[in-house]
């Protein structure tokens, strides 16, 4: 996957949701 999408999905999830989805993706 790619690392910039991550960034991009992290502007619409809680810091804490981030976590959850860089490593559960």
């Amino acid at each position: 996957y790619n690392n910039n999408r991550i960034k991009l999905k992290l502007k619409g999830l809680s810091p804490v949701q981030y976590r959850t989805q860089a490593m559960g993706v």
